[in-house]
């Protein structure tokens, strides 16, 4: 049975590295379908909120791609990671919560744990998607490797996952890619 939220047709949960083009391909997916029918949900929303609070900062200056976030995403990486110990499902029950359109797009999946517990919530209509970018394209994006960052599970969780639904190849061809989001829309499309 499903938890908080409403009972989705579809789930997708993106993952990729850092800069590799996992909010962009997830808004293009919902500006085609309408928010309406597809809700964008971020699992680092309900952590940074939590974060937030707890530090005393500015939770919207911690959602965009800033200095102001940067400046903390170690010590957000190192807190969550404790969150998620204690309770591997705490932020993906906060996500969903309230959440009413059909098409999920979880733009940020980190961890085998978060994709077991959207398999275990939702079963057959769970999907995972990998976006991957080369690591030029992501420079030419704003990507410098982190040392604690970059190679810390919140980047590296799903590298030997390797059993994705969707592979989505963002290197820069506009036109590729663009061919392979009307891929996945039709298979979107198909589930309304």
């Amino acid at each position: 049975m499903a938890p908080l939220g409403g009972a989705p047709r579809l789930v997708l949960l993106f993952s990729g590295k850092r800069k590799s083009g996992k909010d962009f391909v997830t808004e293009a997916l919902q500006s085609r379908l309408g928010a309406g029918v597809c809700a964008v949900l971020r699992l680092s929303a309900p952590l940074k909120e939590q974060y937030a609070q707890e530090h005393d900062l500015d939770f919207r200056r911690l959602l965009d791609a800033s200095t102001y976030k940067e400046a903390y995403r170690r010590d957000m990486i190192r807190w969550g990671e404790e969150k998620r110990q204690a309770d591997p499902g705490f932020f993906c029950r906060k996500v969903v919560e309230g959440v009413a359109q059909p098409i999920w797009l979880v733009s940020d999946t980190r961890r085998v744990s978060d994709i077991q517990w959207f398999r275990e919530a939702y079963g057959s209509v769970t999907q995972t998607v990998r976006v991957v970018a080369s690591e030029q394209s992501r420079q030419q994006r704003g990507w410098v490797f982190t040392p604690g960052i970059d190679d810390a599970e919140s980047e590296c969780g799903l590298d030997d996952f390797g059993d994705f639904d969707w592979v989505l190849e963002n290197h820069g061809d506009e036109q590729r890619l663009e061919e392979q989001l009307e891929n996945l829309l039709e298979f979107v499309r198909s589930r309304l």
